[in-house]
């Protein structure tokens, strides 16, 4: 691996600069919004700007493209009923060039809608000579398949590798794998806070849209966020570094691509410190609903693809990884992981139900060994502010947080398949969960730290957890985007506040 200045002794937190612009992701098209305002009803940030019955804006300063306004709006281009056939088509190839979308979707043309990347990605397919190599959020699994036809929740990470190699991809490689790794690096992190001093309660990094709403909101907290880049972030970055090495490829001739459940990931992707070594981690994402699109073009019989290995070894994940999926996941992989590394002794139970809900905010109390570890779960970023306010005040005295910007956790991003009544979306968050634990409970390894794929990384290539190779090529730092609330309520409401025993 070559050498350059390692970044772990960059600032936790930096301004940010003129070239760190904000490209907008989410957009409404305004003659087509009829101004419901419905998606500022989820708007958790206010970003949604109009007068009802008036078309809306989308202020890009303060939106965190989480994309649940793209999930919510129901107004599409019907005004082209009263056009012929050939105008029709005329009007609608115009705006589908417009929003850079592929020319055969047949879906409706919606108001609120998303950057598209996937033409890029097929252009880049083309070029000869270069390693194509993806990775798939553990989200993706259970819910790719709703997009042809198949039940809410049926699990296919079988059919999606396969599909994935048929559209040209030379090594299928899983962010659950990154995730195993962000338990590693994040979890002895915050080990570290905890026994050594540092900036508590520790929150997590996994969420992009929860990172971009620190930086506006709450910059002065930044030191409170782990260091850790995303998993999909450092998968991208051990594919041009340990994967490369073994694969005998230039980093230079890697084309790397995530499919991810979260329409805020492209602007993680493309943020400046995203890079290891002069190279970006991760080239591109895509959404869940673009890998269908994307399949469906080249007339893949996705319901009867046999079922395909991902590649080893960056595609080998724990139960633990594929919870990251599912609003309290992290906090559930961290605790396995923690409990066995600060006791030294098995946790004597893997199903913590106390970190599993539904949105709001959750909070316990967790004896490890002497330490009673207290944690908390943030599921919609409408339900941060007051947690925060408290963390502000030095009145919080939680150990770690876990926030995620969407109301479920990945399995309800933006990028996932739309669903148009609010019951179809009840039913989808329900059955997408219980198939992400029912995937977990059927892993014969379901902690990270046991994942012999994870052990074999840290002693052949990475060393040890936050040391100077994982430091440089697995953290990050975070940038001042805004100067912060400055007068919120102090108050917080929980949806229970328990004290939990693992013995």
């Amino acid at each position: 691996m070559s050498t350059t200045t390692d970044k772990s002794s960059s600032p936790p937190c930096m301004e940010a600069t003129d070239s760190d612009c904000t490209v907008p992701v989410i957009h409404i098209d305004p003659t087509l919004c009829t101004g419901c305002r419905r998606c500022a009803g989820v708007c958790p940030v206010g970003a949604i700007e109009g007068l009802p019955g008036e078309p809306q804006t989308v202020n890009a300063d303060r939106c965190v493209f989480c994309g649940q306004c793209v999930q919510i709006c129901s107004v599409y281009a019907s005004d082209w009923a009263d056009a012929s056939p050939q105008e029709a088509a005329i009007r609608r190839q115009a705006r589908m060039c417009e929003r850079d979308m592929p020319a055969d979707i047949g879906e409706p043309l919606f108001a609120a809608y998303y950057s598209y990347s996937l033409n890029k990605v097929t252009d880049m397919m083309k070029k000869p000579g270069q390693l194509r190599i993806v990775q798939c959020a553990p989200a993706i699994r259970v819910s790719l398949a709703e997009e042809f036809g198949m039940p809410f929740g049926t699990l296919t990470p079988g059919k999606m590798a396969a599909a994935l190699r048929r559209l040209g991809f030379d090594r299928v490689y899983d962010t659950n794998f990154g995730a195993d790794v962000t338990i590693m690096e994040e979890g002895t992190e915050l080990i570290r806070r905890v026994t050594e001093g540092g900036p508590l309660p520790m929150f997590t990094s996994c969420c992009p849209a929860w990172v971009r709403f620190a930086e506006i909101e709450y910059p002065d907290l930044l030191d409170h966020l782990s260091s850790c880049k995303s998993p999909m972030q450092m998968v991208g970055a051990l594919v041009k570094t340990y994967g490369a090495q073994l694969d005998e490829v230039e980093p230079a001739n890697i084309y790397s691509v995530a499919i991810m459940p979260c329409t805020c990931k492209q602007f993680e992707c493309d943020r400046p410190e995203m890079e290891s070594d002069g190279y970006r981690d991760v080239d591109e994402v895509l959404t869940t609903r673009e890998l269908a699109y994307w399949i469906k073009q080249h007339g893949i019989d996705f319901m009867n693809l046999p079922d395909e290995e991902f590649d080893s070894p960056l595609g080998k994940y724990s139960g633990a990884g594929t919870i990251f999926g599912v609003t309290g996941g992290v906090m559930e992989a961290a605790i396995r992981t923690g409990y066995e590394l600060l006791t030294n002794e098995k946790l004597p139970k893997l199903q913590l139900d106390f970190v599993r809900g539904e949105e709001g905010i959750r909070v316990a109390e967790v004896q490890v060994g002497e330490l009673q570890l207290k944690v908390a779960v943030v599921a919609g970023l409408q339900h941060a502010y007051q947690l925060l306010d408290r963390v502000q005040a030095g009145e919080c005295d939680y150990h770690f947080i876990e926030v995620m910007g969407c109301p479920a956790g990945c399995i309800s991003g933006g990028g996932q398949p739309k669903l148009m009544l609010e019951k179809q979306k009840i039913e989808a968050y329900r059955a997408r969960k219980s198939s992400i634990y029912g995937h977990d409970a059927a892993s014969q390894v379901r902690k990270s730290h046991e994942n012999p794929f994870i052990i074999k990384l840290y002693d052949e290539f990475l060393g040890e957890p936050l040391g100077h190779v994982s430091h440089h090529l697995l953290h990050t730092t975070f940038h001042k985007r805004g100067p912060g609330r400055q007068s919120r309520s102090s108050d917080v409401s929980t949806n229970g506040n328990n004290d939990y025993s693992l013995h």
